[in-house]
């Protein structure tokens, strides 16, 4: 069989190392065609040189100057700018695994939607700011969602696809974060190495405080809500600190299918890779009497406000999502840059979703104006908390 075609946008991140460390494995399958990061030009032309990509881009044109010296005499094409990562994106690779953090994938994820790919997604902001705009494409295209973060995959693999009627609840996994067993007064004197220190998984620092604050989660089901014929009130979360089962399928009749695993992203990324197939990896395999015991318990919204914010979002529905995403990068970003205190990040979210009211969007252009909108409402909150 000939190799299939890839473009992985965002190939510097966790996910995208991970990808590469599967097509690495079995180099004869696959066409490394494009690779994309935001701006680390030594580290994107490391991987293109060493997957033979055909072309690399940074979405920073300053980084172009360092990413073309850096390819120097290799044949491969560099490029920069955000709309040359939406060509990447929207050329003729099979499978287009969109890795790129926050809602800077938004308009690269759409470019490949609209013309019908494969898309292995792991940027789960697309589907929270325009998830009805996504889907809606891709029923037009024929383009094919292929779920890569754990809980969704894990989903994808138990629900019935066939027959969703089924389906009584899908319930989403939470590992709880490094602040589970935390007091409200320990979380307000947080700092960011202890919120970026998650106690399963190893991730960027964003995603890493997402997963602090429950943030993570509610975004979860917002794009759970897209990717699955179910309705919000069908959809549950719950703790589970070991971090093996990685989500649930409840059915009318009672049973409960559970997909289990080490927590290993390339496990997720493989099954997606390989759809319909599967395809052998290197991860360590589940030991359940070594592990000894599986824990649960119900998420604490009062603590962790964050996951009943995504909650009421994704119940007002329109563009509430989307202003929630976006109001969380800002107080995110303000966090990791010590300008806000662990706790802040909640209240800027709170204070934005109250101030700013925003219709349903019927375009990629009106996404990204409210985007644009709740940002500055979110770096005035940050400002006016620092003055």
């Amino acid at each position: 069989m000939s190799p299939r075609g890839i473009t992985v946008l965002g190939s510097t991140g966790s996910v995208g190392q991970s990808t590469l460390d599967l097509l690495g494995r079995a180099p004869e399958a696959w066409r490394v065609d494009a690779l994309t990061a935001n701006r680390d030009a030594a580290g994107l032309a490391a991987q293109a040189r060493a997957t033979g990509a055909r072309i690399a881009v940074v979405a920073d044109d300053t980084a172009y100057a360092d990413l073309k010296a850096a390819l120097s005499g290799s044949g491969i094409e560099a490029a920069a700018g955000k709309q040359a990562i939406c060509d990447a994106a929207a050329g003729d690779s099979e499978i287009v695994l969109t890795a790129i953090v926050g809602a800077a994938g938004l308009a690269p994820t759409m470019a490949a939607v609209e013309r019908g790919a494969t898309i292995a997604i792991a940027n789960k902001e697309t589907l929270v700011c325009a998830g009805d705009l996504v889907t809606a494409t891709a029923a037009r295209t024929g383009a094919t969602l292929l779920p890569v973060d754990s809980e969704h995959n894990a989903i994808f693999q138990c629900f019935d696809h066939q027959r969703p009627e089924r389906v009584s609840r899908v319930i989403l996994t939470a590992s709880g974060g490094p602040f589970r067993t935390a007091s409200h007064a320990e979380m307000a004197q947080a700092t960011v190495a202890q919120a970026c220190k998650h106690p399963v998984w190893s991730m960027g620092a964003k995603i890493s405080v997402d997963s602090a604050t429950l943030m993570n989660k509610g975004l979860e089901l917002i794009e759970a809500y897209h990717l699955f014929p179910v309705t919000a009130a069908q959809l549950e979360v719950l703790v589970h600190p070991q971090s093996v089962i990685h989500s649930l399928v409840e059915y009318v009749d009672g049973s409960v299918l559970a997909q289990l695993g080490t927590p290993d992203m390339r496990t997720p990324i493989a099954y997606a890779l390989a759809w319909p197939e599967r395809m052998a990896t290197p991860c360590e395999r589940l030991d359940l009497a070594k592990i000894a015991q599986l824990t649960f318990e119900a998420p604490d919204f009062e603590r962790f406000p964050a996951l009943g914010m995504a909650w009421d979002a994704l119940r007002a529905g329109g563009a509430a999502p989307c202003v929630l995403n976006a109001a969380n990068e800002i107080a995110v970003a303000a966090f990791i840059a010590g300008q806000l205190s662990f706790l802040d990040i909640a209240a800027i979210v709170g204070d934005t979703l109250d101030r700013l009211v925003a219709g349903a969007c019927g375009s990629l252009d009106e996404v990204i104006e409210v985007d644009r909108a709740a940002r500055v409402m979110a770096a005035d909150a940050v400002s006016r908390r620092l003055n």
